[in-house]
């Protein structure tokens, strides 16, 4: 969780991931997954804004919901001349 970093910016939603740091030396007999800085952007529609975000399992959770504008109604006269 402290190693990702997740912004709004202009309608982009922005997730980085930066490089732990290593503090020993270690010796790895394999290494499946690469440990190094990302970042990925995602456009997002108008209307759609992001409510939270959790790590669960290994798995980032991104929450986003729809705000849907209130309807107007709204009632016109209609005059005679």
């Amino acid at each position: 969780q402290e190693d990702l970093q997740i912004t709004v910016e202009d309608r982009q939603l922005v997730v980085r991931g930066r490089q732990p740091e290593e503090t020993c030396e270690r010796v790895f007999l394999h290494r499946g997954i690469a440990s190094r800085a990302f970042q990925r952007s995602f456009v997002l529609a108008d209307g759609v804004e992001v409510a939270g975000a959790d790590v669960e399992h290994g798995l980032l959770h991104i929450d986003l919901h729809r705000v849907v504008p209130d309807s107007v109604v709204q009632t016109i006269r209609i005059g005679r001349k």
